[in-house]
């Protein structure tokens, strides 16, 4: 029953054949006995999770059910929940109850009725690639425990290719559904820039932050989309749009699709590989009768500068809040309230946390403001202009997600730049504001996971879900395991 997909597991709980508490229990276990190994999870709380189960079964039993009523689910820690501790994987937060649930949560949770199973670990307030800079551990890969798993949603995508969960919540600021996805094997979402709410997602950078789902196929993904997504009053980003089904396309034919493949996707610098998983996966795309066509991105080189500007500019203001005044770590000494701020400070961020705050307090300072932010934000325009101009030509951009596979742990720790560049064909999609996805397209000759980017237009979730639904529907490796997952 652990890997079922989601409607198999409607229809199990909806015929009886299991309950939402056996279910819960099952995962439970499993995540008593493999988190020691993986520390996918920072937070577990059986107490709730079980009272959570028991209230959807209820629901179940009283005909009051929707698609994911009782179905368990791994939270980010970056979404406060009410009663349950929200790190955002930082010793800033170590001891933060939170006291309202975030959108997300209230929509997949109290609206849905899906079942928490505990906050899932993460790089420290997201800033990372490879779950490296959590405060609670480094998360590890299912495929290779030696391996990162990708980041800043390491530990969501860790849970699900492990089974320690059926599907996961996550968030991408420049990759942080779409990378760990690729490195575990998994299909994850980023849906256009405020479709999902951001209310009680604990900022890194405003303008960019979005999220999404992490599961094991397109299938799943939207059937969590379809409970997450909607306008929320309580964001000034959220946009006020009619509810959609983004399953609906899907199995719908893509003969006569226009694929665009992005020339400056396909230069030196993604793992041979990768490419040549990529280009097996364009051979299905054109055996499905989807016409393949050459675009042009011709500003997407300086997607990694800019953003390493923004994002940094954004986070400095963002957590400027946590002053060791109101809420989060206090440091237990100090001489007068310049001393408590800076020692605070000093002590509950980690490293990357601190370069990224520096950085961005520079950038926006006098007189370097008008020379890199707003210069920033120029090119930030053209990188959107030219996924405008790509999409007259084609309904769907195709690439790698990760130029790599899963590096080992600690092999980029001291090579910052090493690391920034791992996300070098997601970045550019959060500029633009655009969906993207990633799915699972083969493997490397050390039995490695490899990912397959798929980008859409704005709003164009449900029709990328189908282009993603129909390679999945043509190839199975979606559907392989790690031997962890046994």
């Amino acid at each position: 029953m652990i890997h079922a997909s989601l409607k198999t597991l409607r229809a199990a709980l909806d015929s009886r054949k299991i309950s939402s508490v056996e279910l819960s229990r099952l995962f439970l276990e499993r995540i008593a006995r493999l988190n020691p190994t993986l520390n996918a999870f920072i937070t577990v709380d059986a107490e709730k999770t079980l009272a959570a189960a028991k209230a959807a079964d209820l629901r179940i039993a009283a005909g009051n059910t929707g698609p994911l009523t009782g179905i368990p689910l791994a939270q980010k820690d970056i979404f406060c929940a009410r009663g349950w501790r929200t790190t955002c994987g930082s010793r800033m937060l170590e001891n933060f109850i939170a006291p309202y649930d975030a959108a997300v949560v209230e929509r997949l949770e109290q609206d849905a009725g899906m079942v928490p199973l505990g906050k899932a670990n993460m790089d420290e307030f997201a800033m990372g690639s490879s779950n490296e800079t959590s405060y609670f551990g480094p998360v590890c890969n299912p495929w290779d425990t030696t391996r990162v798993p990708g980041g800043s949603s390491g530990g969501s995508a860790a849970a699900v290719a492990a089974f320690l969960a059926p599907v996961a919540t996550g968030t991408d600021t420049g990759g942080s559904i779409r990378q760990p996805s690729a490195l575990c094997g998994l299909t994850g979402i980023k849906p256009t820039y405020g479709v999902v709410s951001r209310y009680g997602m604990i900022a890194f950078a405003s303008s960019l932050d979005q999220g999404g789902v992490i599961a094991r196929c397109a299938e799943d993904c939207a059937l969590v989309l379809c409970a997450m997504a909607g306008f929320d009053e309580r964001d000034s980003t959220s946009l006020e749009r009619p509810a959609e089904d983004y399953g609906r396309d899907l199995g719908a034919s893509i003969k006569g699709l226009r694929i665009g493949l992005p020339r400056e996707f396909f230069r030196e610098g993604a793992d041979a590989g990768v490419m040549a998983a990529v280009q097996e996966a364009i051979a299905v795309y054109r055996g499905l009768g989807a016409e393949i066509v050459e675009v042009t991105l011709p500003n997407a080189h300086l997607a990694v500068p800019a953003y390493y500007v923004i994002a940094p500019a954004e986070a400095s203001s963002n957590l400027s809040r946590f002053d060791g005044v109101r809420y989060g770590h206090r440091a237990p000494e100090y001489a007068d309230l310049d001393s408590m701020y800076c020692k605070s400070r000093a002590q509950g961020f980690g490293a990357e946390v601190k370069r990224r705050i520096l950085i961005g307090a520079y950038v926006l300072s006098h007189g370097y403001y008008d020379a890199y932010y707003l210069q920033a934000q120029r090119i930030r325009r053209l990188i959107a202009g030219d996924f405008a101009e790509a999409f007259k030509a084609c309904d769907a951009i195709l690439g790698p997600t990760s130029p790599t596979t899963a590096f080992r742990q600690g092999e980029k720790s001291a090579d910052p730049v090493g690391m920034y560049l791992s996300d070098i064909y997601t970045i550019a999609v959060n500029l633009a504001g655009l969906p993207g996805l990633s799915i699972p397209c083969g493997f490397d000759a050390r039995g490695l996971p490899i990912g397959l980017q798929l980008i859409g237009n704005c709003f164009d979730e449900a029709r990328l879900l189908n282009v993603a639904h129909a390679y999945q529907q043509a190839t199975d490796w979606h559907l392989r395991r790690p031997a962890i997952a046994a």
